[in-house]
């Protein structure tokens, strides 16, 4: 992968060059000293990757990442010098458009470089999920569901790249007296899903969490996925977590949820694709479309990437394409037509 690296301390930017450099097969794209810096060399020459740092003069890296979204779009991994302590800007960046976040590699004692490891584990899950990902799970046999009890109304939502923000666009439409259960996965690592539903939360007059293997989708209630591993649905209607399929790189996957209500849940619902890279989700909207649910891509005006929500698109997989701002009223609206019948 072409990898550039922005950061404002020469000593950061050697030691993130260094260890780029140390696997095979990546290469420095560019190197830039702040924010502003960053947007102009991405516009000219966009990477596939950019490890972006959050303290910078001139331009922050939370401003650089909604900028270069806008104008030269590609994956963009925070880097900064502790995650806990700046985490509250670590979420606006994901809010923004980041992807994930590692904090920066130090040189230690006889000049090796501390605490890298994670940051390429992040490179190498990122490059994994920029290749090519065999979907051959999706042609798994799943068991036939339950019989049908006294079930409530249910909500998909699915995003990726910029999600956290349109997640909390959208949550702030549903009411108090919403009778809808509700299920979201977003791209993003386990440790950031609490600030994620701290988020949603302020939004929201309705309940949110973290979903715990064994919940059941609960009206009134959201629940957010939290894991490294997938979020799916047992033909018990209860919620867990696996690993598999564990050769598919977008975790949480959207597919591996939407395809697993498809299978288990035996009342068509609503499920809304947003804005994020990749495909992930247009396959698993496709098969509840096929089965009248209704669901909606996000439109590529208001998204921050138009990748999931156009791979839907093509696929004919979203009965409607809107702009982000009429989908909450959107899903409200269908969910209450659907309680008056």
């Amino acid at each position: 992968m072409r990898i550039a690296i922005v950061n404002d301390l020469s000593i950061a930017r050697e030691v993130l060059r260094r260890l780029v450099l140390s696997v095979s097969g990546h290469t420095i794209a560019w190197v830039a000293k702040d924010g502003d810096e960053a947007v102009k060399l991405a516009t000219a020459d966009t990477p596939d990757v950019i490890l972006m740092d959050l303290i910078m003069p001139r331009l922050n890296g939370v401003e650089a990442t909604r900028q270069i979204m806008k104008v030269a779009p590609c994956p963009i991994l925070v880097v900064t010098a502790t995650v806990s302590g700046n985490y509250d800007l670590v979420i606006q960046a994901m809010g923004a458009g980041a992807i994930d976040a590692a904090e920066t590699p130090v040189i230690g004692g006889g000049g090796m470089i501390q605490n890298g490891e994670k940051l390429l584990a992040r490179l190498a899950k990122l490059g994994a999920a920029l290749g090519t990902v065999t979907r051959s799970w999706m042609a798994v046999t799943i068991p036939t569901a339950a019989p049908v009890g006294n079930l409530p109304p249910l909500v998909l939502l699915g995003a990726s790249t910029g999600g956290p923000d349109a997640l909390a666009e959208v949550v702030s439409a549903f009411p108090a007296s919403f009778p809808a259960a509700v299920v979201i996965v977003q791209h993003i690592a386990a440790e950031f899903t609490p600030g994620l539903v701290q988020q949603l939360a302020m939004k929201t007059p309705l309940p949110v969490r973290i979903a715990r293997d064994g919940d059941r989708p609960t009206s009134g209630t959201i629940l957010v996925a939290a894991s490294n591993d997938h979020l799916e649905m047992t033909s018990e209607r209860t919620l867990r977590y696996t690993p598999d399929p564990k050769n598919y790189p977008y975790r949480p996957s959207v597919d591996v949820l939407f395809s697993r209500v498809a299978a288990n849940w035996p009342q068509p619902g609503v499920a809304v694709l947003f804005t994020g890279m990749g495909t992930d989700g247009a396959n698993g909207l496709l098969q509840l479309r096929s089965l009248l649910w209704y669901t909606i891509a996000q439109d590529e005006a208001t998204c921050v990437v138009y990748g999931m929500p156009k791979a839907a698109a093509e696929k004919r997989a979203a009965v409607e394409v809107l702009p982000l701002r009429h989908i909450g009223s959107a899903v409200v609206a269908k969910i209450l037509t659907s309680q008056k019948r």
